[in-house]
């Protein structure tokens, strides 16, 4: 299947794109299969730019019900109720992606992801979760990681105004343009387990603040049982005690990881349509080049903070580089 060649019709469809990333580029995104699970804004966004790049199919998978709140930032489910009544967030995305490009397959897979054993993944070029735990990305990362093909593993999390990107490519080879020749790179990634598990104190001094305030609220939800995402500001108190707690045994000054940054994560419940769109492109961006092949892929992490408007990329638990 992979040196199959477009077709007729995607030739004229994706005409612009061919020009600017070349043909073979393109025939690989149309051959490729992509998994997301957790239909909020950003992920939506994301789903978005890749039909509209033209992958070759796209799984959705949220059993949660549509609600009102739903609406904040989910631009592709119609504010009319009688429309999505009685709908899972995945289907009621998965209509409307397909009118975006009807030469994409976009279907719906009911179930929990965790459930599914490790064969489920086999048939994915990628696979991007969203609104789980911590336990659940270690999961998920870790049945990727043990099949026998690469399958590129993103995590995406948008809180309030700010946004985390975790990506995967475990042993990763992609072409690099220098000057008039094209090179052959490789990057070696690690999981995410490895990455979230580096000491504190080793990391740069530098740090984007945002790694470590989400690592304190994603710790929090797991100690306390919680879903991704169930916190609130009446959680402040607690949380500001576990992040002492871990900055003691980290041995990191408490300064890192600002009262206020932690507040305003835990106040913003929804998430910030642009913010939405910003975060949502960046993991298109990524996925598209880790598909394709072409341009040089985000290594590990990449940070957002509407409050500045900086895109941060941190190369955390990386075992080594090399071209």
């Amino acid at each position: 299947m992979d040196n199959e060649e477009l077709t007729e019709q995607e030739t004229a469809l994706y005409d612009r794109q061919i020009r600017v990333w070349g043909v073979d580029a393109q025939r690989r995104l149309s051959k490729s299969h992509i998994l997301v699970s957790g239909m909020k804004g950003t992920v939506v966004e994301f789903c978005k730019n890749i039909v509209l790049a033209g992958v070759g199919s796209l799984t959705l998978m949220d059993d949660r019900m549509v609600t009102e709140d739903s609406l904040s930032a989910n631009f592709l489910i119609p504010p009319v109720d009688d429309v999505f009544r009685g709908k899972s967030l995945a289907e009621v995305c998965c209509d409307a992606l397909r009118d975006f490009n009807p030469m994409v397959q976009v279907s719906v897979q009911k179930g929990d992801l965790s459930s599914f054993d490790g064969d489920f993944y086999d048939k994915f070029s990628a696979v991007v979760v969203s609104c789980c735990s911590l336990a659940t990305k270690r999961l998920i990362n870790e049945k990727c990681r043990k099949r026998q093909k690469r399958i590129a593993f993103y995590t995406v999390d948008c809180r309030d105004s700010c946004g985390e990107i975790f990506v995967d490519l475990q042993n990763y080879t992609y072409a690099q343009k220098r000057l008039d020749e094209t090179i052959e790179c490789q990057l070696q990634y690690p999981s995410f387990e490895e990455a979230v598990a580096v000491r504190w104190s080793t990391l740069p001094r530098r740090l984007s603040k945002l790694y470590f305030a989400m690592r304190v609220i994603e710790n929090f939800e797991e100690a306390e049982g919680r879903k991704a995402g169930e916190t609130s500001i009446a959680d402040l108190p607690r949380i500001l005690k576990l992040k002492k707690e871990l900055c003691e045994e980290q041995s990191l000054n408490e300064s890192h990881i600002p009262d206020a940054l932690l507040e305003r994560l835990l106040i913003g419940t929804k998430e910030h349509p642009p913010v939405c769109a910003i975060i949502g492109g960046i993991l298109g961006q990524e996925v598209i080049k880790a598909i394709s092949g072409k341009g040089d892929p985000l290594k590990n992490f990449f940070f957002f903070d509407a409050l500045d408007g900086k895109g941060i990329i941190e190369d955390i638990g990386s075992i080594s580089t090399g071209n």
